[in-house]
């Protein structure tokens, strides 16, 4: 029972859409390029600010500051393995404006982060995994499971990235062909949802073709100072019907 249950938690806890469709190499986390604490604009367009531009976060530091298991009780929460980390040259899109959304749904911090960091989080049942029954397995699997990114920019590299996002929701609404592995995944549509968090903060509802069947996961990100987090969210057990709020506020706590 303990290996059926362990290799049911496996599956369950899976990354992204993309990881699991297109079945990605693994890869390496950014490097650890940046040091301090960041101290961001305001908005891209703040260039004139007094404040001294912003220094992107180490890997280290971004540890700190992303979800463990102790911000979020009745979670699972592990750090990713390496192998689930992909480079964003092995995440393509066939409309270029759409890159930064199949990297956020691949588990990939948008732009060009000098670092960093990601975990995965999903909501665990009740008993333990030697006295787990076969509901409890079942919930297992059917619950969502989301991966958390961070990533640290310097300069305006959060706001960029951020807008790339933003604009992608809008020119990517009708769908888009996320491309990795060597497959091709239909998005069918990306439709916006409400969001609060951070400095400023996106949502949205993403359908994929999966063996000709919808396939409905959340997508979300939020910008604080030069820091921008990312929250890919699926389930094997049905479509996901709402964010993940409780993992969306523990990481705003930490950052904010």
């Amino acid at each position: 029972m303990r290996t059926s249950v362990r290799t049911a938690a496996v599956a369950a806890t899976a990354v992204s859409l993309a990881l699991l469709v297109t079945a990605c190499g693994g890869g390496k986390e950014s490097a650890d390029q940046g040091k301090g604490k960041e101290s961001a604009a305001p908005s891209a367009s703040a260039t004139t600010s007094s404040a001294p531009p912003a220094k992107a976060l180490s890997v280290a530091e971004l540890e700190k500051l992303i979800v463990e298991q102790a911000d979020l009780p009745g979670y699972q929460v592990k750090k990713a393995p390496a192998a689930e980390i992909v480079p964003s040259s092995a995440v393509a899109a066939d409309k270029p404006s759409c890159k930064p959304f199949a990297d956020a749904m691949s588990y990939i911090a948008t732009g060009n982060p000098a670092a960093s960091a990601h975990r995965r989080a999903i909501e665990v049942p009740k008993s333990d995994g030697a006295t787990a029954s076969s509901e409890d397995i079942l919930g297992a699997l059917g619950a969502p499971a989301t991966g958390v990114t961070l990533g640290s920019y310097d300069g305006q590299g959060a706001q960029d990235a951020f807008a790339s996002l933003k604009k992608a929701g809008t020119e990517c609404a009708g769908g888009f062909t996320l491309i990795g592995g060597g497959e091709k995944t239909k998005i069918m549509k990306v439709e916006p949802e409400t969001v609060s968090a951070g400095d400023e903060a996106l949502a949205w509802t993403v359908t994929t073709d999966v063996a000709g069947l919808p396939f409905v996961t959340k997508l979300v990100t939020f910008r604080e100072g030069g820091t921008l987090a990312s929250f890919s969210t699926l389930s094997f057990g049905g479509p996901v019907t709402s964010l993940p709020t409780a993992i969306i506020t523990a990481q705003d706590k930490k950052l904010g």
